[in-house]
């Protein structure tokens, strides 16, 4: 699945990618896949059990 308009893969977290969460939301949706790089390598998250819980917490 490559990138898109409404796909965004991004290696880790930042509290700026709140907003591409903002534009997804107020357009067709979408979704951001934290852990894959640009060149389709999965390369992992650190302690994404605390991400998974923050980034709901955050929005």
């Amino acid at each position: 699945m490559p990138e898109s308009q409404n796909i965004e893969w991004k290696e880790s977290w930042r509290d700026e990618y709140l907003k591409w969460i903002c534009g997804f939301a107020n357009a067709k949706g979408g979704k951001i896949i934290i852990g894959k790089n640009d060149n389709v390598e999965i390369v992992g998250v650190a302690k994404a059990k605390r991400l998974m819980e923050d980034i709901p917490n955050k929005i």
